[in-house]
């Protein structure tokens, strides 16, 4: 399966990113091997920015040296938002525009059973999915550090709201780094 492929956003006018860095990832070749839908910020300006999910997934006790290592154990990684952003913070209305694709996204992987959430954005945007569709939001409102480690569920899934995990975010704080470590330790735990 080509996600790309399948998820194509015709507007492309969102203010606040890079519209010439749009991406959506090429996915799994087999949707039901997704256990974990692993959901950052934006596109990052540079895909280098990525192996840092590889050193988080170490930091977690997972046996990995490449991002196929991370997919290999039923990870998709994707973005709330399909372009890369051009400041701090990504608008509202820019989340709103990309949640739609992400709905799309999700709803290709019946049989995930995590969504991890990296960054306010990704919590903003499954938010968003929840208040359009009528659902309980699945996040409660509040500071990361204080929410993580609720039993938080959208539409069938374990959600584990934490931080951003790509790029140079992923090295400001060693507790946020921690932090990060525990929530992808109980998500793997959590599909095992």
């Amino acid at each position: 399966m080509q996600v790309a492929e399948l998820i194509r956003c015709e507007r492309l006018a969102c203010r606040g990113v890079a519209l010439d860095r749009h991406s959506v990832p090429n996915g799994p070749g087999n949707p039901d091997s997704v256990a974990i839908v692993m959901v950052a910020e934006a596109v990052p300006p540079d895909p280098a920015y990525w192996l840092s999910t590889v050193e988080a997934f170490r930091a977690a006790g997972a046996n990995v040296e490449t991002l196929a290592d991370v997919e290999a154990l039923g990870v998709y990684l994707t973005t709330a938002v399909k372009c890369g952003k051009t400041g701090y913070p990504v608008t509202r209305e820019t989340i709103e525009a990309c949640s739609y694709l992400l709905e799309e996204e999700l709803g290709l992987f019946p049989l995930a059973q995590v969504l991890l959430l990296m960054g306010d954005s990704a919590i903003k945007a499954v938010n968003v999915i929840a208040e359009r569709n009528h659902e309980p939001r699945p996040v409660p409102a509040g500071a990361t550090y204080r929410i993580r480690g609720g039993d938080f569920r959208f539409r069938g899934m374990r959600v584990f709201p934490s931080y951003l995990q790509v790029g140079p975010a992923f090295y400001g704080e060693t507790s946020k780094r921690r932090m990060i470590a525990e929530d992808i330790a109980a998500a793997l735990a959590f599909v095992r």
